[in-house]
């Protein structure tokens, strides 16, 4: 698709239409760009910021470093954790989280029962399907 429109804005003849071309590509090429890269990493950022707001004392989380505590204590634009069991505490900043490890397992453990349940349905029949059918 890319050399068929190169073709065309090269091969255009040189009338003001044909001048176009070439800005009518790149403005496609934006938009794509747009669509493929930039958008989803704006989704990922947006979802990245809500789990820093919502982290909460008692969730396990992991930073950009790849330490792994549970929290003790939030403040505006930081978190105490716990790193070990002899309670080394660290105070970082929010924006070094990288993980709710909490959330994502409770969020996992929900789609587990949801699929469950959804299974449990299906293996359930009707009443109407064990009768034999009569013919008459």
């Amino acid at each position: 698709m890319l050399s068929l429109l190169t073709t065309i804005a090269t091969a255009a003849p040189a009338s003001a239409g044909g001048t176009l071309y070439p800005f009518i590509f790149m403005i496609i090429m934006l938009v794509v760009l747009y669509f493929i890269m930039i958008r989803p990493q704006r989704k990922k950022e947006k979802a990245d910021a809500e789990m820093r707001k919502n982290v909460q004392v008692g969730d396990e989380i992991e930073t950009i470093g790849g330490i792994v505590g549970i929290i003790t204590k939030v403040e505006d634009q930081t978190v105490v954790i716990e790193t070990s069991s002899d309670r080394c505490k660290m105070r970082i900043k929010k924006w070094a989280i990288s993980q709710n490890v909490s959330a994502t397992e409770e969020a996992k453990k929900a789609e587990a029962a949801k699929a469950a349940e959804k299974a449990e349905k299906k293996s359930k029949k009707p009443a109407d399907e064990d009768k034999p059918i009569e013919k008459d």
